[in-house]
């Protein structure tokens, strides 16, 4: 089993993983480090529409620099990805969602299928394999470069566990926050296994209805019954804790919702970053608002390719 004891000497690895892909992966952690201070900047200045010269400077780029940067990122243009920072823009996702949502329950998804964007498909653990803490279980975990920093991919046997961010220098906190989801389990660091998810994710072009991404739930059957709502949100569109928990059938359970949309240890492929506040404000995530405000500028991008 993992322990925190193990963590300095898993530390160690990671230079030496860095460092077998070193273009790639420098690449996209360096891309994201600078949209990174760019989303940081538009965030607390989007009200005042800065120009493009201003958010150069804030991510330390030129303003062409930052231009093909966005259009590399996101496939959006920095004006554009601003747009999608708006608080206008998040009302918009919640004004179109509702009879989105509507017409996705009414469609019967609420198994395993082609439940999003990503082609997904799940499974949830039982009840008893969920209190075992994942007793008997063999968990194999790499780390991977995203559009939103250093990914941590965990897979079973099943299928994908869970996935966790992290910004550099926090890979091993980030990982320990995950083991300590599943306690029990016995833990493995594989790049060459975890690889594949890692693409299959992040790279557009891998979302094919006939290679569905398979993914175990494990949680309580609540937390489950969230997340399965969670994955019938559509790119580009948005919900809201209060929404969700009417989904369910718990319309008082606004708060329970939301600790477990904050669990979630799947974070991106079961979108809990789509879930705002009733104002269309962005609220906390887990992994960082940065991130979030990330994922939906870029989730943008990605749908008005996939639509064009």
């Amino acid at each position: 089993m993992m322990t925190t004891a193990n963590i300095p000497a898993m530390k160690s690895m990671l230079p030496d993983l860095q460092l077998a892909k070193p273009s790639k992966q420098g690449a996209a952690l360096r891309d994201y480090d600078s949209v990174r201070r760019a989303i940081g900047f538009i965030s607390e200045q989007w009200r005042t529409q800065p120009t493009i010269e201003a958010m150069a400077d804030a991510a330390h780029l030129t303003p062409d620099e930052l231009h093909h940067l966005f259009r590399r990122w996101a496939g959006l243009t920095p004006k554009d990805f601003m747009q999608a920072l708006t608080l206008d823009h998040a009302k918009r996702l919640l004004r179109d969602s509702a009879s989105v949502l509507d017409a996705a329950y009414d469609s019967g998804l609420s198994g395993p299928g082609r439940l999003h964007d990503l082609f997904v498909t799940h499974e949830a653990m039982s009840p008893g394999e969920w209190k075992k803490g994942g007793e008997g279980m063999t968990l194999r975990y790499g780390f991977h470069p995203s559009p939103f920093g250093m990914a941590i991919v965990i897979a079973s046997e099943r299928g994908l566990a869970g996935l966790a961010f992290a910004d550099e220098g926090e890979e091993m906190p980030a990982l320990a926050d995950m083991q300590r989801r599943w306690p029990l389990a016995t833990y493995i660091e594989s790049f060459a296994e975890t690889a594949p998810f890692a693409k299959r994710i992040f790279d557009s072009s891998q979302w094919r209805a006939d290679q569905p991404l398979r993914v175990v739930l494990i949680g309580t059957d609540f937390e489950v019954r969230v997340w399965e709502t969670l994955l019938k949100i559509p790119m580009g569109r948005a919900t809201t804790y209060s929404d969700v928990a009417c989904k369910i059938s718990s319309p008082k359970a606004s708060r329970a919702v939301g600790a477990a949309v904050g669990r979630n240890p799947v974070s991106f492929v079961v979108p809990c970053h789509r879930v705002i506040g009733k104002s269309g404000a962005l609220t906390g995530y887990h992994w960082g608002i940065t991130r979030k405000r990330a994922m939906l500028g870029w989730e943008s991008g990605q749908a008005a390719g996939l639509t064009a």
